[in-house]
């Protein structure tokens, strides 16, 4: 934990000093103005580990409030430091042709005020169209044939749900608006890929009672995160109860001849938990054979697919990738998760799909990767698959 922090700091912190040369190299700041801005900087360093000390220590009014400023901060400072290098990339190019006779390009080097306020107000106009596009949720409508479902049902009707990351940042507000989005799907399952928990578990018991009101004719079910597990696995273990989910912990559930629905605990709980010590190792034993005639749905909250499992499930639901969230962290996730938003086709006949998530982490701003709800429709094979989105 120690080196996390010390990294974040780093990282962040170098950034932060990124800002502060730049103000200081284009405007022309008296000694106070500049340590001023300095300890601003350093304090909005220190913010993300201040929101957490308050929340930890029962003062969530404050912890709240502070959230909000630094992390709102922080998606405003990362849209200003990418436009920034790319500008530092433009100019350094410019100077680089401006070395070869005649050339005119010298000319076309930005700096200085003009610069810092092009810098400043982008960053502002992408952050506010960031803020509104994590408020906008979709429903994403999938539509997938089987031979596997009963003679006597034509249709099942599933939701599915990722990182919430309820807590001090998303709240009640947001909680209706994606439990609206819920309720127009009439799902007859409902399932949560984790991190559907974000915070201190103590104050949140209000948000699992909301969560309680949704009602699938053939329940709720929900895998862990890794955020449950940094939250507090007990609590959130409680959270999820209370709000009315069946948590399923590498367990596996049998709705009837409809569906097997299999759970895996995220690995971070082998760190944390002994129950999950060997989560994917048991993995395909909780999953039937592959000619199973149940339809089988494996819940894992990261879109890591075990080679030993294709064939022996149907449709695996993930999430955790967020699709970056923020462009460009969407480049890099893909690093990690190649398979970060959408339907993938697998060996054996096995489906994945990934969700973009409803909720935000850090920055309460997402950029290129819209949050989302997804409404999986299996479906016999009399009918023809469809695919639609719909912003709600």
């Amino acid at each position: 934990m120690i080196l996390f922090l010390l990294t974040f700091i780093f990282v962040y912190g170098s950034i932060h000093l990124y800002l502060f040369l730049k103000v200081k190299a284009a405007l022309a700041l008296g000694p106070a103005i500049t340590a001023a801005l300095a300890f601003f900087l350093f304090l909005m360093v220190l913010a993300p580990i201040g929101v957490r000390l308050l929340d930890r220590h029962g003062l969530h009014m404050f912890s709240r409030v502070l959230a909000h400023i630094g992390y709102t901060w922080m998606g405003l400072l990362f849209f200003f430091f990418c436009l920034g290098l790319c500008l530092d990339i433009f100019n350094a190019s410019m100077k680089l042709l401006a070395m070869f006779p005649g050339s005119p390009m010298g000319g076309l080097v930005w700096t200085g005020k003009q610069a810092l306020w092009f810098l400043a107000v982008s960053a502002l106009l992408l952050g506010l169209l960031s803020l509104i596009n994590a408020w906008q949720i979709r429903l994403d409508r999938l539509s997938l044939q089987t031979t596997k479902l009963p003679a006597n049902v034509t249709r099942v009707a599933i939701v599915h749900i990722s990182d919430l990351h309820l807590g001090m940042l998303v709240g009640e507000r947001r909680l209706r608006r994606i439990m609206g989005v819920v309720r127009r799907a009439n799902p007859d399952v409902l399932v949560c890929t984790g991190d559907l928990v974000d915070a201190q578990m103590d104050h949140l018991s209000h948000l699992a009672d909301m969560l309680a009101e949704l009602q699938p004719p053939l329940g709720k079910f929900a895998v862990t995160g890794n955020h449950e597990y940094y939250a507090g696995i007990r609590q959130s273990t409680i959270f999820l109860q209370k709000a009315g989910f069946t948590l399923l912990r590498n367990q596996s559930f049998r709705l009837d001849d409809l569906l097997t629905i299999v759970g895996i605990d995220d690995p971070v709980g082998r760190a944390r938990d002994q129950s999950s010590g060997e989560a994917y190792e048991r993995e395909v034993a909780l999953l039937p054979a592959s000619n199973s005639p149940t339809y089988t749905i494996l819940l894992k909250h990261r879109p890591a697919v075990e080679v030993n499992s294709l064939g022996r499930f149907d449709l695996q639901l993930s999430g955790h990738t967020h699709r970056g969230q923020i462009y460009p962290f969407t480049l890099l996730a893909k690093f990690s998760y190649p398979r970060q938003d959408g339907l993938y086709s697998l060996e054996g006949g096995s489906l994945l799909h990934v969700s973009r998530g409803a909720g935000t982490w850090g920055p309460p701003m997402r950029f290129l990767s819209s949050p989302h709800v997804t409404l999986i429709e299996l479906n016999q094979p009399a009918q023809s698959p469809s695919r639609s989105d719909s912003p709600t």
